[in-house]
């Protein structure tokens, strides 16, 4: 079914996360960041209440916020239904704007890999991430694409410790932080524009 007043997108960027204040600023929340990036740099204007999350719509725009001819028109959803829950959203938004499966791109934290460090895949495992368990449950398929922001891991495997690392404040600076949204926003912006293949 489609919603009324849907526009199709050419990409679904959902980046993961809590609503609320006390989960902004932890590495859990690591794709909302992002994605408030890319909506500042394509200027896609105020974001809507939409599919139970925060969506933004419009082109793809230049750095000067000119038109780009044949741009791609992209939707970025924040879901508002807690990390576990996030396909609820994600799942309606795809079907209303008509997004193939392969052209979902989530941005999210990932603990396996050391603070800095950002990589992406189409697929793949869900390496126990509830975010993304929830999004393969409600999409139907865990074919989707990824942006993995590396928020790095505690030491101890014990899952309050684990919980504690990204629900806590973050470790590092403030600049520190900002260098790898803008990091993720970048390899999200090359992938939507074609720069570096998702697979």
């Amino acid at each position: 079914m489609v919603l009324r007043g849907a526009t199709p997108a050419d990409w679904l960027i959902v980046g993961l996360g809590n609503p609320g204040p006390q989960y902004e600023r932890t590495p859990h929340n690591v794709g909302f960041l992002v994605a408030r990036e890319l909506a500042d740099r394509w200027q896609l204007g105020r974001p809507r209440a939409k599919y139970r999350g925060q969506l933004y719509e419009g082109p793809v725009r230049a750095v000067d916020g000119t038109k780009v001819p044949g741009a791609p028109r992209v939707a970025v959803l924040l879901p508002q239904t807690f990390m576990n829950d996030s396909g609820r959203a994600a799942s309606p938004a795809r079907g209303a704007l008509k997004v193939p499966l392969e052209r979902v791109l989530v941005v999210h934290d990932e603990i396996d890999l050391p603070f800095g460090e950002v990589r992406h895949r189409l697929g793949g495992g869900l390496a126990g991430h509830n975010g993304l368990k929830s999004l393969k449950r409600e999409l139907g398929d865990a074919a989707f694409g990824r942006v993995r922001v590396g928020v790095g891991r505690p030491s101890s495997t014990d899952p309050e410790i684990v919980s504690a690392h990204v629900l806590g404040r973050w470790k590092q600076s403030d600049d520190e932080v900002a260098t790898l949204v803008d990091d993720a926003a970048r390899r999200v912006e090359a992938i939507v524009e074609g720069a570096i293949e998702l697979a």
